[in-house]
């Protein structure tokens, strides 16, 4: 079993109270990049989780004009569909002081998502890699961005060296088909973030880290002991 040394956790009483200190510290990052290389890239996840984390962050105050915002995957809808991580990013995120960001989506409008797979591929070539910061969520399946248990290209998603940047993601508890970053591409960032909360999601990721049980299979482990990338956990109750 790999060696974990690059995880360090932050816990806070509430949701309100880490959503403040994320988004800070994303902030603080997009800043940095900014100034060092003139523009930035942020990748987030979707689902309920980050919602008040989305809120703090789009009152923060930093050039946004020259950010780049994406996700680390969606759901096969169009953005106009309530699953949608496009839909809710953009009326959450993409408000106040952020509202002048730029945001690449990873859906398009082609049936599936292998038939967007090319002009994904193209986009993607458009995003100012590194990225500067990536957040990411965790279910209660030990699944991280489409990385789903039993999902059928998902070795081929975990592979930290493979090439491709994008796949589709089809999995029993996807629900809808999926398109995800890589974990190679993922790891291409200058921070790492993993924002969780509940006890049940704290006591998973423990046992996740420890390859403990049922666990040692979660898809997240892959992320939590890799040695590229130190991983940095925010949790509440």
């Amino acid at each position: 079993m790999p060696e974990i040394l690059n995880i360090t956790t932050h816990s806070f009483t509430d949701c309100h109270a880490l959503a403040a200190a994320l988004a800070e510290r994303v902030a603080e990052r997009l800043r940095e990049s900014i100034a060092e290389r003139g523009h930035a890239l942020l990748a987030v996840s979707g689902g309920s989780t980050p919602r008040h984390f989305f809120e703090r962050l789009s009152r923060q105050s930093l050039d946004w004009a020259k950010v780049q915002i994406t996700l680390v995957d969606e759901r096969w809808v169009p953005e106009t569909h309530e699953r949608s991580n496009a839909g809710m990013l953009k009326a959450l995120l993409l408000q106040h002081e952020a509202s002048a960001a730029q945001f690449v989506p990873l859906y398009t409008d082609a049936p599936t998502p292998e038939a967007g797979l090319a002009t994904l591929r193209t986009r993607m070539a458009s995003l100012a890699l590194p990225f500067d910061a990536v957040v990411l969520g965790m279910g209660n399946d030990g699944h991280t961005a489409s990385f789903f248990p039993d999902g059928d290209r998902l070795p081929e998603a975990l592979d930290a060296n493979g090439e491709a940047r994008v796949l589709p993601m089809r999995a029993p508890g996807a629900g809808e088909p999926r398109i995800t970053f890589t974990l190679s591409a993922l790891l291409q960032t200058r921070a790492l973030y993993l924002h969780i909360e509940g006890e049940t999601k704290r006591q998973l990721l423990a046992d996740a880290r420890l390859g403990l049980g049922e666990a040692a299979n979660f898809p997240v482990r892959a992320v939590l002991t890799q040695q590229r990338v130190p991983v940095a956990v925010y949790w509440c109750p």
